[in-house]
C-alpha cells in the first residue's frame, strides 16, 4: 500500500472546482475528487498552522497536547514522549504507519517555521524544502519529484507532501500570467462591504491587509496595499487563486510521475489543508485570524484505491478525525489517546452521519473558541487581539458562510445551546488524566494572542494617525493590557 497526503497549505475549499467554485483553479485535484469520496464539512480542531498539523499528526486537540498556538508556552507540547514508538499511547501518526510497515517521510519546511519538532515523529526521512514556507510548488516538487522517481515503485510507504502557494504573500513568478484576468471575482466582498471594511480597522483588514503598516517588507505585485474598490479586491484574490492554479499545476506533476512509475492508480491520495483562509470575512484579508468558518474549514478528499467510492459526503468532521481513518484503513492501531472518530465508512460508500458538533480554536491572532452544529456556528471571544470583536457572535453558516449576519441577539435559544456543548466539550477534556488546564488561558496569561501582543500602543497610535480617535479608545478598552 502506498499513501501519500498532500497538504495544502491556506487553501479555502470554496475556490477549488470540485467544491463549486467557479474558477478553474483546480483540475487535477479536481481529477482526483472525480473518484473519491470528498468531505463537504470537515474542519481543524485547533488553528493556525502550529496547532492544526499538531492536532493531525498527534490525533489529538489541542486542549490536551497544550499546542494552540505559534510561541510561549502553549506551543510545545505538555507530553515529552510526543515521539513515542508504534503502540505507545502518545504516539503520532507517523509512528503509528511505521508499527504497520510503512516508510514514512515528510517533505516540507514546517519543523524549521515552526520550531515544531514533535510533528516529524515517526518519520524516518525528513527533506525539507529550505525556505520556511516561502517556497513555490517547482522548488516543493524539486524534493518530491525525485524521492517519487526513486521510491514509487516500492511497497508500504506514506508520504506527507506539503504545498506552500495559496498562503501569503502571493508569490507565484510574474511570467505565469494570470490564469483568471477574464474571470469575475467572487461576488462577495462587494462594493459596499469593502468601503465598510476599509473604514474599520483591525490587522489584516481591508486598509491594511499586508500587515503592521510600520513593518512594510517585500513589494509584491500579487498583492494590493489597501482593498477598498472591487478592482482592488480582484487583484487580489487573483494572486490567491493563481496560487492555487500554481500548486494544482505542480500536483498534476505529481500524478505524472506516479502514473509514469505505473503505481497512480495503485496510491492512496489524499488531500486537505491545515487551515483554510479568510478573504473578507470579519474584515480579514488573506489571513487565518479566526475560529470562524472560513479559517477552520478545509477541503478533504480521500481516493483510496480499492476501498473509497466516489461520492460527497455532509457530515461533520476534524482534520484529527482524518488521522484515525488513515490508521483504520492502514491497518495501524489507533493509540490509546487519541481523539479521532474513524470515517472510513463514509470512504467505503457505507451510512455515516457525522458529529453531532465541533469545537474549533484559535489561539495567534485571537483567543477564540466556537461550535459549530449542522447550521450554526457560534464563536466565543475571550481575547480580539486588536479586533472589534464581540464577545459572543452567532451565524447560519449554511444560509450566510461569510459571516455577514450576526444572530446572536435573535437567537439566544442557539447561543446558549452552542455555549452549554462547548462547557460539556471542555469538562469532558478536563475530566481526562491529561491535561490539567487549558492551554488557551496560558496564551491570555502571557499577555494576549502572540501575533498582536506587544503592538496595542502602536497600533492606537495608528488608528490615531488616521483620524479614528474612537477606534483608538476601543482598542484600548478591548485591550487592557
Amino acid at each position: 500500500m502506498r499513501i501519500l497526503y498532500i497538504d495544502m497549505d491556506s487553501c479555502r475549499p470554496d475556490h477549488l472546482g470540485c467544491y463549486g467554485y467557479h474558477r478553474n483553479t483546480s483540475p487535477n485535484i479536481d481529477r482526483i475528487a472525480k473518484d473519491a469520496a470528498v468531505f463537504a464539512n470537515c474542519y481543524a480542531s485547533d488553528t493556525p498552522c502550529l496547532p492544526s498539523r499538531t492536532a493531525l499528526l498527534t490525533g489529538q486537540f489541542g486542549f490536551k497536547t497544550g499546542v494552540v498556538t505559534h510561541h510561549g508556552e502553549a506551543s510545545f507540547p505538555r507530553e515529552p514522549r510526543m515521539g513515542a514508538p508504534a503502540g505507545a499511547p502518545h504516539a503520532a501518526l507517523p509512528a503509528a504507519l511505521l508499527g504497520a510497515g510503512f516508510h514514512t517521510a515528510f517533505i516540507s519546511p514546517f519543523i524549521q517555521r515552526h520550531n515544531a519538532w514533535h510533528t516529524v515523529a515517526g518519520f524516518l526521512e525528513v527533506h525539507d524544502t529550505g525556505k520556511r514556507g516561502h517556497e513555490i510548488a517547482s522548488e516543493t516538487n524539486g524534493a518530491a519529484l525525485p524521492w517519487l522517481e526513486r521510491r514509487a515503485r516500492e511497497d508500504n510507504w506514506f508520504v506527507h507532501l506539503n504545498y506552500w502557494d495559496p498562503h501569503r504573500p502571493y508569490r507565484t513568478p510574474i511570467e505565469y500570467g494570470n490564469p483568471f484576468k477574464d474571470d469575475p471575482a467572487p461576488a462577495w466582498p462587494d462594493a459596499e462591504t469593502l468601503e465598510r471594511h476599509y473604514r474599520s480597522y483591525g490587522p489584516r483588514s481591508a486598509s491594511e491587509p499586508q500587515g503592521y503598516r510600520w513593518q512594510k517588507g517585500k513589494d509584491w505585485p500579487r498583492e494590493k496595499t489597501e482593498l477598498r474598490t472591487p478592482a482592488d479586491f480582484k487583484h487580489w484574490i487573483d494572486g490567491y487563486d493563481t496560487g492555487i492554479r500554481y500548486m494544482d499545476d505542480h500536483i498534476g506533476q505529481i500524478l505524472e510521475t506516479l502514473d509514469r512509475q505505473g503505481v497512480l492508480e495503485e496510491t492512496a491520495i489524499v488531500l486537505s489543508a491545515d487551515h483554510g483562509e479568510m478573504q473578507g470575512e470579519l474584515n480579514v484579508y488573506g489571513d487565518h485570524h479566526c475560529a470562524d468558518e472560513a479559517t477552520a474549514h478545509v477541503p478533504l478528499i480521500v481516493k483510496w484505491p480499492g476501498v473509497s467510492k466516489p461520492g460527497r459526503h455532509g457530515g461533520l468532521c476534524y482534520n484529527l478525525d482524518l488521522t484515525a481513518t488513515i490508521a483504520d484503513l492502514a491497518g495501524a492501531k489507533q493509540p490509546a489517546r487519541w481523539d479521532g472518530l474513524s470515517f472510513a465508512s463514509a470512504v467505503r460508500g457505507q451510512p455515516w452521519q457525522g458529529r453531532e458538533y465541533l469545537v474549533l480554536g484559535q489561539g495567534l491572532w485571537t483567543c477564540q473558541r466556537s461550535v459549530r452544529t449542522e447550521n450554526w456556528l457560534m464563536i466565543r471571544t475571550f481575547h480580539p487581539g486588536l479586533k472589534p470583536l464581540p464577545e459572543v457572535l452567532l451565524f447560519d453558516v449554511e444560509k450566510d458562510p461569510h459571516q455577514t449576519r450576526d444572530l446572536a441577539v435573535e437567537r439566544p435559544e442557539a447561543v446558549n445551546r452552542c455555549g452549554h456543548l462547548m462547557l460539556d466539550w471542555t469538562a469532558k477534556l478536563l475530566a481526562q488524566p491529561h491535561p490539567i488546564h487549558d492551554p488557551l488561558n496560558v496564551v491570555i496569561h502571557e499577555g494576549g494572542p502572540c501575533a498582536t501582543r506587544g503592538q496595542r500602543d502602536r497600533y492606537v497610535q495608528y488608528l490615531k494617525e488616521r483620524g479614528m480617535p474612537e477606534a483608538a479608545e476601543e482598542v484600548l478598552r478591548l485591550n487592557p493590557v
